[in-house]
């Protein structure tokens, strides 16, 4: 069996190459956003999946390895990969679609609650392009209220 790949797959090659990062996020309600750098190395596994690998600054120090799989399943019609990290035991699962304007990639993923202590939570990532070289990752969940709020924005210029 060999699959062909799809417009949607076509639209994922353009996170191929070699990006720096620079990532703002809230890591502590009430407190200003963090500043963290690293880079990413995204390679195309058959012209069906991307692989991103990150590499970064940690909060505290140190350093993280991140790996997030993009693919499109046509039978599904939606957008689906995966995110783990070095610094965490959750391997999160994504779903999702491009956005009307065809710029924006919009993941939904379920995972550990930032705010309640072993409960689970809905989160929202969306990777939207800004030019060939230039792209931007922002993550949000819901408040108390309902409505999303983003609490990291990660901006990747290509190397």
């Amino acid at each position: 069996m060999q699959a062909e790949p799809q417009q949607e797959h076509q639209w994922l090659q353009k996170l191929v190459g070699e990006w720096a990062y620079e990532l703002d996020a809230v890591m502590e309600p009430g407190k200003p956003p963090e500043k963290f750098r690293g880079t990413e190395t995204v390679r195309s596994l058959g012209g069906l999946w991307v692989l991103c690998e990150g590499k970064g600054a940690m909060p505290g120090g140190g350093t993280t390895t991140t790996l997030m799989t993009l693919g499109y399943d046509p039978a599904r019609k939606k957008f689906v990969g995966t995110f783990i990290g070095s610094m965490m035991t959750h391997m999160w699962v994504y779903e999702g679609e491009l956005a009307a304007d065809g710029k924006s990639l919009v993941l939904d993923a379920n995972g550990p609650s930032f705010t309640s202590e072993g409960q689970m939570a809905d989160y929202k990532d969306v990777i939207a392009f800004e030019g060939d070289d230039l792209r931007t990752l922002s993550s949000s969940t819901p408040g108390p209220d309902g409505v999303w709020k983003s609490f990291m924005t990660a901006t990747y210029r290509r190397k």
